[in-house]
């Protein structure tokens, strides 16, 4: 099998005592950034370790790293690139047990691009999940609860990218999210980027073999915001204020059913 042959893969194992579980993405928190709002960043992460089932997806731009050669303004930075990944690092340390994948953003990959470092990466390793961590996408096994129909644990397949492209307006960042079905066959989709949060459901004829049908599924697709109060060039290239309320992705461990809920 060739290296393109294969989406990156994580398996999930969670307890059968689980009767349900929350997913909750952190996605574009943009640390550094003078705009960043860190006090409801602390606030989401510790929503997440005060309770019990929620688990996280960390899924890119965690971190500004605004280059002089990039968009954003080097100039007005609150943390230098190194001082960025400290922040993440002292700030997912509490729930880096829930974390089940971290994938890369494009604001972490402009170092990449022109030395070869992956800031995202260098985070993962420090929390010790560099085996949860991607240069782009993640298709996520997760397993937990207890089915009792089907005498087993319940699943769910994810797949989760940070996403791109610069579409201005909704119908733009809706149809990115949709395509991800194009890519590969899941539950449910995780697309971060357009600092757009959206919930919407497709509906889908997942192919049986074993049994020669069909079988009709929803698909959930869920579209995260940001965590940045307005201004910056946001403003100065006219973009529109984003909501900071972001989707919260709900999952039960006694049969096949998921939802999201802002």
């Amino acid at each position: 099998m060739k290296a393109g042959d294969k989406l990156q893969s994580i398996k999930v194992e969670l307890s059968e005592q689980l009767q349900s579980i929350e997913i909750h993405t952190l996605a574009d928190l943009h640390m550094g950034d003078k705009h960043c709002d860190n006090k409801l960043i602390q606030e989401r992460i510790r929503l997440i370790q005060d309770t019990e089932n929620a688990y996280c997806i960390l899924n890119g731009d965690l971190m500004n790293n605004a280059t002089k050669t990039s968009i954003s303004d080097s100039y007005a930075e609150q943390l230098t690139p190194m001082q960025q990944i400290g922040q993440a690092v002292y700030l997912l340390t509490p729930i880096k047990d829930k974390i089940i994948a971290i994938q890369s953003g494009n604001h972490e990959s402009r170092t990449y691009k022109k030395e070869g470092i992956d800031l995202t990466e260098i985070m993962a390793r420090e929390l010790g999940l560099g085996d949860k961590y991607s240069s782009t996408g993640s298709l996520i096994f997760v397993r937990f609860g207890w089915n009792e129909k089907r005498k087993r644990k319940q699943w769910y397949t994810l797949y989760a990218i940070h996403g791109s492209g610069g579409g201005r307006k909704e119908g733009a960042k809706a149809i990115r999210l949709a395509d991800m079905a194009s890519i590969v066959d899941a539950d449910i989709y995780i697309h971060s980027h357009t600092h757009l949060p959206m919930i919407m459901k497709q509906g889908f004829f997942r192919v049986d073999t074993s049994n020669s049908t069909t079988n009709f599924v929803n698909k959930l697709f869920v579209n995260t915001s940001a965590m940045l109060n307005y201004g910056g060039y946001g403003e100065a290239y006219e973009f529109k204020p984003s909501s900071k309320d972001t989707p919260v992705i709900y999952m039960s461990g006694t049969n096949k059913h998921f939802t999201a809920k802002l």
